[in-house]
């Protein structure tokens, strides 16, 4: 990994949803992104996800947020769906990175997918093995897949979480077939909810998500295994509810009104600003 601007300090952020603890985002002059300062180490890391609180890990649905999250979630599956069924006809073989309680992968095995998922956390995992038939594994299971395994591999909101980048692309890109495809969603930084909530802003996430992506950032990251980013598509649901969140950590209170007309707006803006709260890579091999 390249050494960081230590003059370039991009934010302070503060972790609003568990420790309550504060980081920097420092540039990384060699690819773009934003790196979360300090990082926690390996051990510590579980640490900050032990929380009822963190919604990936949880089917339940007892506030509005996890409402709202879980309506989304449904609404996102289809399309989902219909995006990696786009890319293959005959063989269906999916690997979904950071599967959570494996919805996603669930609605791909009753559409005639083969699917294999990881899953770091314990939770989780068990709530998504239920739904596969224990076709979701450890993060070390990444290493025990044969090469060329997988037409598509998809990480949804997984990137900013993974440690050691580069070496995790490295990874995909031995267990892709050569005319497999990579889908990579993220947050993005340069949106205008972003823009506007600044250190509030929920999709920081800090220190869970360890970088925070522009379009150039993936661009030089996958690069490097010679990869080339095809299309970027937006997540239009998303900039709801990271707006109606940034809306709570900004003023300590909820305010579901001013969050969906922000999300709105966002959205407006990233009809030509094409900046949209996140963004899906779709990622081939060069």
């Amino acid at each position: 990994m390249a050494k960081k601007n230590p003059n370039h300090i991009h934010l302070k952020v503060k972790d609003h949803s568990i420790s309550g603890e504060e980081f920097e985002l420092i540039e990384n002059l060699e690819y773009g992104f934003l790196e979360t300062i300090p990082q926690p180490s390996s051990d510590k890391l579980p640490e900050y996800y032990q929380s009822e609180d963190y919604i990936s890990h949880t089917d339940s649905k007892r506030n509005l947020f996890e409402k709202v999250y879980h309506i989304v979630r449904s609404m996102s599956l289809k399309k989902k769906l219909n995006l990696i069924n786009s890319f293959t006809s005959e063989e269906k073989n999916l690997l979904d990175v950071g599967c959570g309680t494996g919805d996603f992968l669930e609605t791909a095995q009753q559409n005639k997918w083969v699917v294999s998922g990881i899953e770091p956390n314990e939770k989780a995992r068990a709530i998504a093995n239920k739904k596969t038939n224990h076709s979701v594994f450890e993060t070390e299971h990444l290493l025990n897949f044969e090469s060329n395994s997988f037409d598509v591999i998809t990480l949804w909101h997984v990137l900013e979480h993974v440690p050691n980048l580069e070496h995790h692309i490295t990874i995909f890109k031995k267990l892709l077939k050569p005319k497999g495809t990579l889908i990579i969603a993220v947050p993005n930084y340069q949106s205008y909810d972003a823009k506007h909530y600044k250190e509030y802003w929920a999709a920081y996430d800090v220190p869970r998500h360890l970088w925070h992506f522009n379009q150039d950032s993936i661009s030089k990251l996958v690069s490097k295994q010679s990869f080339r980013v095809q299309k970027v598509k937006p997540m239009w649901f998303d900039s709801f509810y990271v707006s109606m969140l940034s809306e709570k950590y900004k003023s300590g209170k909820m305010n579901p009104i001013k969050g969906i007309w922000m999300g709105l707006l966002s959205n407006l803006k990233a009809l030509s600003s094409k900046e949209a709260s996140s963004l899906i890579y779709i990622i081939k091999n060069s």
